[in-house]
């Protein structure tokens, strides 16, 4: 599953809620969503590896770079140049796709590769947004 990512500067921005006027619900979608404003990055996932976890072509991934990972995590990765939304298997070293039809990636000592991130959530859209490159479900 490939990431195109989505340069934010802390936090969710660039529309007003409808539900602005009631502001004794409290309710802010950055702070639901987003633990680390000034570390996280939102991209748009790509492709159908991801599926078993939950992950679907056009769904947005809330990323966290603040957050360790841990074995097993959803992560975005560079990896030899891509980036790449897989399982994390520390303990064998290797990107994990969701689908049967794709093959671990043994990560080698001669490979380009970094965890840009842990995907700490995803959200996904029922109907096209008017953001071209977003929600083109």
């Amino acid at each position: 599953m490939i990431v195109t990512p989505i340069l934010i500067e802390a936090g969710i921005t660039g529309f007003e809620s409808p539900a602005a006027e009631y502001t004794q619900l409290g309710l802010s979608l950055d702070e639901l969503l987003i633990e680390h404003p000034s570390a996280t990055f939102l991209g748009v996932a790509n492709g159908d590896s991801m599926n078993k976890v939950g992950i679907y072509h056009g769904d947005i991934l809330i990323v966290d770079r603040a957050e360790q990972p841990r074995h097993m995590d959803v992560v975005v990765a560079t990896y030899n140049g891509n980036f790449s939304c897989k399982l994390f298997d520390a303990k064998q070293r290797q990107l994990i796709s969701a689908a049967d039809n794709y093959p671990p990636i043994q990560i080698s000592e001669g490979d380009s590769f970094l965890i840009e991130g842990v995907v700490i959530r995803s959200i996904r859209c029922h109907r096209a947004s008017r953001f071209s490159h977003v929600c083109t479900n």
